[in-house]
């Protein structure tokens, strides 16, 4: 994603135009992928059949490099212009994926995401999604309320909420600017209204917020990735400091949304005992869930967890009374 980061705002934005092309191509043609984890992507792309693209699922789903007539010649002329197609030896790959959310297709960085401005999506995307959904179907938000997706990457939290809460007023932030262009990209292929605030923090963002989603990262990343990297606690240290500084910023009624994981020691949960207290510091109710008590066990082999059990995905909900 470099090239998106990197050239001048109107070449940007002919790349977004391109990029909303693309996505309606592909619904056209009823295309449909489910993105894996990284894990599970090397291990297929790792099989002797699995070398080079035969259709658009490999070329925008695997990331497989791909022969030049496998796309339609307008389509590619248009990627190569606009920057989103790289050499492969003798082939070409694409630079973008594009992933199945429901209804949605949103397009993000191709495998494997190791550049510091890659965008990430994967199974995380799909779980922090469907837990808006069943939340929103349990209470729904009033129109006209302020949704805010902290860290919105692909723009995943924020479309799903949307579908189940339309007439309300959404913001899109984000560190990463590539991660705004294509959550606004996404968000425009999905029929979604929104405004988009560059920054790392909620204070571009004025008055009350009646909900806010977050699903930070939750891996200690030796490589320091935004978008992977959740910093102390043994990762939990990105979704403490957003839940601290997202509470205290919630309307009567307001609700703060988060997914993530958190690494439990010496069955300890660490982030639950924070969340507990800031509820209370806040006069919040707090909703806690472990929706799966073992994830990312490899990262138990490596020295900054050696004293960690498991790592659980976790979501919250803290609620300030109405």
């Amino acid at each position: 994603m470099e090239s998106l980061v990197a050239e001048r705002p109107v070449t940007r934005e002919g790349a977004a135009a391109v990029l909303r092309d693309l996505i309606a191509t592909l619904k056209r043609q009823d295309y449909s992928f489910i993105t894996p984890t990284p894990a599970t992507h090397a291990r297929v792309l790792a099989r002797a059949d699995r070398q080079r693209a035969t259709d658009l699922r490999d070329v925008f789903g695997w990331s497989l490099p791909f022969a030049r007539d496998l796309l339609d010649a307008s389509l590619l002329e248009a990627l190569e212009a606009a920057g989103l197609i790289e050499a492969a030896g003798a082939l070409l790959r694409s630079k973008v994926r594009v992933s199945t959310l429901g209804p949605d297709l949103l397009v993000h960085s191709a495998y494997p995401t190791d550049d510091t401005h890659a965008v990430f999506f994967g199974p995380d995307s799909y779980r922090f999604a469907r837990f808006i959904a069943d939340e929103l179907r349990r209470c729904p938000e009033r129109e006209g309320s302020t949704l805010v997706d902290i860290g919105t990457g692909a723009g995943a939290g924020a479309i799903a909420a949307a579908h189940g809460c339309p007439r309300v007023d959404i913001v899109m932030t984000d560190i990463n600017p590539a991660a705004l262009r294509l959550a606004r990209v996404n968000a425009q292929a999905a029929g979604v209204e929104a405004r988009f605030v560059e920054g790392g923090d909620l204070s571009g963002i004025a008055g009350a917020l009646d909900l806010v989603l977050a699903n930070p990262p939750y891996i200690i990343d030796p490589a320091g990735r935004a978008y992977r990297d959740g910093g102390d606690l043994h990762g939990a240290g990105v979704a403490l400091a957003m839940a601290c500084e997202a509470v205290p910023r919630l309307a009567a009624g307001g609700r703060f949304l988060l997914y993530t994981g958190s690494a439990i020691v010496r069955g300890a949960d660490g982030l639950r005992e924070r969340l507990v207290q800031l509820a209370a510091a806040e006069s919040c109710r707090l909703r806690y869930e472990e929706i799966d008590p073992d994830v990312f066990g490899e990262e138990l082999e490596t020295a900054a967890y050696a004293d960690v059990e498991r790592i659980a995905l976790v979501t919250a909900v803290i609620e300030r009374a109405s």
